[in-house]
């Protein structure tokens, strides 16, 4: 039987990010749990299941777009400790997050490492 695009999202969503992704859509369940579908269906279920990049690579990207953004610093958390679930090393992080320094200033690429330090020291690394 084919699975849906919320149960194969469910299932990135737990491969990636665990307790912290499902944490996330705990929270939207009160106020918008239309929300944490639509996250888990189409940015889990349609987008991280598609081909051609690996969730390292997914989560790299991630990341890097989280950090430019800026100011989504609560997701950017969730999405380092997917990145290092999914085998990204600390040193890959915080050498992606330097190489955007030219491209984004200094203010987000520190937001992004500090976000970084902290993911690290509550995972002990």
């Amino acid at each position: 039987m084919e699975q849906t695009h919320f149960e194969q999202g469910m299932e990135q969503l737990k491969l990636i990010d665990g307790a912290g992704g499902e944490d996330v859509i705990k929270s939207l369940e009160d106020i918008a749990p239309d929300v944490g579908r639509y996250i888990i269906e189409f940015a889990f279920g349609d987008v991280y299941a598609r081909a051609g990049l690996s969730l390292q690579e997914r989560e790299i990207i991630t990341i890097t777009s989280l950090l430019t953004a800026g100011g989504c610093e609560p997701q950017l958390e969730v999405h380092i400790n997917g990145a290092l679930n999914v085998g990204v090393s600390e040193e890959k992080i915080v050498e992606t997050f330097t190489q955007c320094i030219p491209y984004v200033g200094f203010p987000r690429v520190l937001n992004a490492i500090f976000t970084a330090k902290k993911v690290f020291a509550q995972r002990g690394i």
